[in-house]
């Protein structure tokens, strides 16, 4: 089994201001206020996929950001909306909140949509702010800042593809080249005593888990040696890679090697003869290879198509191995090891509108997402815009609040990062 985590972080979309218009038509002498609405930012969207099958991607890009929305225009056109980020994950994904580690969603279905960040709403323009006692307002609304937001993905893979073969034929040497993997590599048997793992990137949005399973030896189906554990392995994986050393450079046959390999393979559990198999020739750099490619060709005449020579050594027919994984899984439905463990799902909590504390010196603070909202939308240089700032704190009961705790004329009020002095 392969843990994938990445950590990425996230911006949604900007909201659109509003636009501050008045119309100067002909036989229009009044004019009237004419400013559109800003379109809402984009959302990031988290979407499940089967055509993905590992976390490899998030590691090269780790920030994402949708678009903004457009502001406002005149002649109450509204902004165009941001456009929203579609980000594919594999199915299996938790994905988790990167400071507490709680998890936010499970993403359990094929082409599940989860909303991870909201865009931001845009703007109201001004001509949303005229009524019978403000027929020209001046001012209008920016749009609101998008969710930001650092997650962790976390996935349980189960390996695509399953090195087997005979101790030192090259097995690691493989897996190192082909992944990212870093397996301990050595001249002689048994280096590997548990099952190495690398992701294969193959193009974008194309990777697969890799594995190397050691621990093949004859009598492996009935236990010598760590028989069991990695046949349970080899089970699991949907294609075999079967890696012979063509050179013999140990006095071995490689048909014998194979055949060794694949009965005990098989005296495990006869399913395993229905995966697709590729078979390498390895270690062609070496005298004595070519005619060890002859008596595999020769002995296996109906896998011709399925032999691929190569030299761990030189790197020479890596990529057409890999090339060669590639087709045969590409179409195979990901499989991901559920979790067993329960797990709360990730609540944020939501904060009150607002809320007034009070320091020595007869200072009144009041703080919250609701007045953080309303100062960044106000131009306090506007008188419309400051009547209307205040009109929203009397309807949310702020001077309610302030009176209760005896604020009096003269005393400082902080709002958000604006200061005033209050007057009855």
């Amino acid at each position: 089994m392969f843990i994938d985590v990445a950590k990425i972080e996230l911006k949604a979309g900007k909201g659109g201001d509003g636009a501050v218009s008045f119309r100067r038509e002909k036989y229009e002498p009044s004019g009237g206020p004419y400013g559109g609405d800003g379109g809402n930012g984009g959302s990031i969207y988290l979407v499940a996929s089967n055509s993905i099958r590992t976390l490899m991607d998030f590691r090269y890009k780790r920030h994402y950001k949708a678009e903004n929305g457009e502001n406002g225009g005149t002649k109450k056109m509204y902004g165009k909306k941001g456009e929203d980020l579609y980000l594919k994950v594999p199915v299996g994904t938790l994905v988790k909140d990167f400071d507490s580690d709680r998890v936010i969603h499970d993403m359990k279905e094929d082409g599940e949509v989860f909303l991870i960040c909201k865009g931001g709403r845009g703007g109201r323009g001004n001509a949303k702010f005229a009524s019978s006692t403000r027929q020209a307002p001046r001012f209008a609304e920016p749009g609101t800042k998008g969710q930001e937001r650092t997650i962790k993905l976390e996935i349980k893979l189960l390996a695509d593809v399953g090195l087997v073969g005979l101790p030192n034929v090259g097995k690691s040497s493989i897996l190192s080249i082909i992944s990212e993997a870093k397996p301990k590599i050595a001249n002689y048997h048994f280096t590997t005593i548990e099952p190495n793992l690398g992701v294969v990137k193959v193009g974008e949005g194309e990777s697969f888990v890799i594995a190397d399973i050691p621990g093949l030896i004859e009598g492996a189906s009935e236990g010598v040696g760590l028989g069991f554990d990695f046949l349970k392995h080899i089970e699991r994986t949907k294609v075999l890679v079967h890696v012979l050393d063509a050179s013999g450079s140990e006095g071995r046959n490689p048909v014998e090697d194979y055949n060794t390999i694949r009965k005990e393979m098989l005296s495990y559990n006869i399913k395993i003869a229905d995966k697709k198999e590729i078979i390498v020739a390895n270690k062609m750099d070496i005298e004595g290879a070519k005619e060890g490619l002859e008596k595999i060709k020769k002995a296996f005449p109906d896998k011709i198509d399925e032999i691929i020579e190569m030299s761990a050594a030189t790197t020479e027919g890596i990529d057409k191995l890999k090339y060669k994984i590639w087709e045969y899984i590409k179409d195979i439905k990901l499989e991901y090891e559920t979790y067993d463990e329960e797990y709360i799902p990730f609540e944020e909590e939501a904060e009150p509108d607002y809320e007034v504390t009070v320091r020595e010196g007869n200072t009144f603070i009041v703080t919250g997402p609701l007045i953080d909202d309303l100062v960044y939308r106000t131009n306090f240089e506007d008188y419309e815009a400051l009547r209307h700032f205040q009109k929203v704190l009397d309807d949310k009961e702020v001077f309610k609040k302030l009176k209760e705790l005896n604020i009096g004329n003269g005393d400082l009020v902080i709002v958000g990062e604006m200061e005033f002095e209050y007057f009855d």
